[in-house]
C-alpha cells in the first residue's frame, strides 16, 4: 500500500485550493477518534471533506457518496469532546487561506471567526498526516497556543514535541535533507528518500533510475496524470510510474478511491473477525448447554425404574407385610429376582405411590429437558449456519446483513437503509435460480421470492444456502444442477456422498418465533451428490 506523502498533499491542495479558500465550514462530525468529516460550502456547491489520521490509512479528500457508504461512516449519537470543541470554534467559520509548510505532510486551514464577544479572531486548524504521529490540531494563530487536538501527546510519548491544550504549537523538527530542485550532483537511487525533501519511500521506488531532470519535473508537479494500479497495490500522480494503471479523473478521486478500497478491506476483515468471534462464542455456549442437558437426561432416564418398582410392589401386596425395610420380587421385564429398598415407616402401598411420584417427577423433568435440548440444538444449527455465511462472505455488504441479524440493537440506521437484500441470481433459460448467502437472504428467498410450486433445495445434515428453483416443470438435469449448487454452497462442498433434500415451497413451514432462515419441511426427496 502507498502512504500519503507531502507531494500528494501538495498536488491535492493545488487542485482544491480555489474551492477551499473563501469557503464556509457548515457542519463538523467525528465518526471515530481518528476520523473527522467537515461539510464545506463554496461557490454554490457543498462537499464533504474527510480527514483520516489513522497511522496506516492517514489521508484527506473530498468524499463522493458511493465511497462514503463504502467507508461505513457512522456518526455517533453523542459527539466526542474534540468534535464539540471544533463545532464551538469552527462551525460557520470562513477558511481564509490553505497552506502546506514546504515538504511537510501538514495541511493548514487559516480560519476567520468570532469569539463570544463578537470580536474577530484568527485560528489555524492543522491536519498532520504523519503515520503514527498523525493528528489534528486547533490553535490560535496570533498567540500560537493550542486550543485542542484529536489526541494529546505527552512527554512520555515525545520529548521533542508535546501537544495539548494551552501549550504552544510548534512544527515537527526540521530534517537534515536537501531540496532536490537545487541539486545538480549524482543520485544514489537507493537513498533518495533519506537525502531529499518531498520524496517518500514509495515514491523513491517508483522513480528508480529516472534522470534528475525528470525527477525535478515530478517534484514540480508537471504533467500530473493521477492513476491507480488495477490491483490497487499503488497509486501515483503520474500514470507512467504505475504498472497497469487505471486513470483517475482527479487527484482527489485518486485519493478517495484508493483509500476507500483499503478502508473497506480493513473494515471487512475487522467485522468478519468480530462476527466470527461472537458466533463461535454462541456455538460453544450451546454445545456446552447441550452436553449438560444430555447428562441430565441420562440421569432422568434412570427414573424409569421407579415406575417398575411401583408396579412390582403393587403386584406383590398380597404376600408381603407393611413397614418392611425391603421387598424381594420377581422382575418380569428382566426375568430375574430383585430386592427393592423401602421406607419402613410406610406401608407397601405408600411406598409404591412414592415410587410413582418419583417416576412422574422424572418424566416431567425429562420432557422439559428434551424440549430445552431441541431448542438449544436448533439454536446451535442456526449459529453454525451463521458461521458458514460469515466464512462465505465476499464483501462488506454481506457482513453488514449478518451484523444486522446478530446485533439489531447496535445497527446504525444508515446501514439498514443502504443494505439491500440481494441473493445470488442465476438465469437458466426460462428458469431462475436464487442462492441465499446468509440467513436474511435465505428468509427473503422463501418468504418473498418463492411461489407454492417452486422447488427448494438444502443439504441434509450440514449448514448451507437455501437454493430456490423458480419455473414450471423443471427437467431432471436442472434439478440435479440445483442439488449440486446446494452442495457447493454448503459447509461441506468437498465431501463425498452428501445428501441434498428438495421439496416444493408449499411444503415448507416457518415455526413461530423460529430463527431467521429456519424452516421445517415435508414430502421431500433426496439426491446423493458425490
Amino acid at each position: 500500500m502507498i502512504t500519503f506523502d507531502s507531494l500528494t498533499l501538495c498536488a491535492w491542495i493545488k487542485e482544491n485550493k480555489f474551492f477551499l479558500e473563501g469557503a464556509r465550514i457548515q457542519k463538523i462530525q467525528q465518526p471515530t477518534r481518528r476520523e473527522l468529516v467537515f461539510t464545506i460550502r463554496n461557490q454554490g456547491e457543498t462537499k464533504k471533506f474527510y480527514i483520516n489520521i489513522n497511522p496506516q490509512l492517514h489521508h484527506i479528500c473530498f468524499m463522493d457518496k458511493e465511497n462514503e457508504l463504502r467507508r461505513m461512516i457512522a456518526i455517533p449519537k453523542k459527539p466526542p469532546m474534540f468534535c464539540m470543541l471544533l463545532r464551538k470554534y469552527l462551525e460557520n467559520s470562513k477558511i481564509c487561506e490553505v497552506k502546506q509548510p514546504p515538504y511537510e505532510r501538514i495541511l493548514e486551514f487559516y480560519i476567520e471567526t468570532f469569539n463570544e464577544l463578537s470580536e474577530k479572531i484568527y485560528l489555524c486548524f492543522a491536519i498532520e498526516l504523519m503515520g503514527k504521529h498523525s493528528n489534528a490540531v486547533l490553535y490560535n494563530y496570533d498567540t500560537n497556543i493550542i486550543i485542542g487536538c484529536a489526541h494529546n501527546v505527552g512527554s512520555e510519548k515525545s520529548s521533542v514535541r508535546e501537544m495539548a491544550g494551552t501549550l504552544p504549537y510548534t512544527y515537527p523538527p526540521k530534517q537534515n535533507k536537501t531540496d532536490i530542485l537545487n541539486y545538480t550532483g549524482e543520485l544514489d537511487y537507493n537513498s533518495l528518500s533519506t537525502h531529499f525533501y518531498g520524496i517518500s519511500k514509495s515514491f523513491e521506488k517508483q522513480i528508480y533510475a529516472q534522470p534528475l531532470s525528470k525527477i525535478k519535473d515530478y517534484i514540480e508537479l508537471k504533467n500530473v496524470k493521477p492513476a491507480i494500479s488495477k490491483d490497487y497495490r499503488e497509486f501515483s500522480l503520474f500514470a507512467e510510474l504505475v504498472e497497469n494503471p487505471s486513470l483517475q479523473t482527479s487527484v482527489n478521486n485518486m485519493i478517495d478511491n484508493y483509500y476507500t478500497y483499503y478502508q473497506e478491506k480493513d473494515k471487512f476483515q475487522s467485522l468478519k473477525t468480530h462476527l466470527t468471534t461472537i458466533t463461535n462464542q454462541k456455538i460453544k455456549k450451546f454445545e456446552n448447554s447441550i452436553k449438560k442437558l444430555s447428562t441430565q437426561l441420562e440421569r432422568e432416564e434412570k427414573t424409569e425404574k421407579f415406575r417398575l418398582y411401583g408396579d412390582l410392589i403393587m403386584a406383590n401386596l398380597y404376600n408381603n407385610t407393611d413397614y418392611s425395610p425391603f421387598i424381594e420380587v420377581f422382575d418380569y421385564e428382566n426375568t430375574q429376582n430383585i430386592t427393592i429398598e423401602l421406607d419402613n415407616t410406610k406401608t407397601l402401598k405408600e411406598n409404591a405411590n412414592n415410587f410413582y411420584k418419583l417416576y412422574n417427577k422424572g418424566k416431567t423433568s425429562k420432557q422439559k429437558l428434551t424440549e430445552m435440548k431441541e431448542t438449544f440444538t436448533a439454536n446451535l444449527d442456526y449459529y453454525k449456519q451463521v458461521l458458514y455465511s460469515i466464512e462465505c462472505s465476499q464483501n462488506i455488504t454481506d457482513l453488514i446483513e449478518i451484523k444486522n441479524e446478530l446485533e439489531p440493537e447496535y445497527t446504525d440506521r444508515k446501514e439498514k437503509t443502504h443494505t439491500s437484500i440481494e441473493p445470488l441470481k442465476i438465469i437458466n433459460g426460462n428458469f431462475t435460480i436464487f442462492i441465499g448467502k446468509n440467513n436474511r437472504q435465505n428468509d427473503y428467498i422463501i418468504s418473498k421470492l418463492a411461489k407454492d410450486d417452486d422447488l427448494w433445495f438444502h443439504t441434509k445434515d450440514c449448514a448451507g444456502s437455501h437454493v430456490l428453483l423458480k419455473g414450471e416443470n423443471p427437467p431432471d438435469n436442472l434439478i440435479l444442477e440445483c442439488a449440486k449448487l446446494a452442495k457447493e454452497n454448503s459447509s461441506a462442498p468437498d465431501s463425498s456422498k452428501i445428501g441434498v433434500i428438495y421439496t416444493k415451497r408449499k411444503y415448507l413451514r416457518k415455526p413461530p418465533k423460529a430463527n431467521l432462515g429456519y424452516v421445517t419441511y415435508k414430502n421431500e426427496k433426496e439426491i446423493i451428490i458425490d
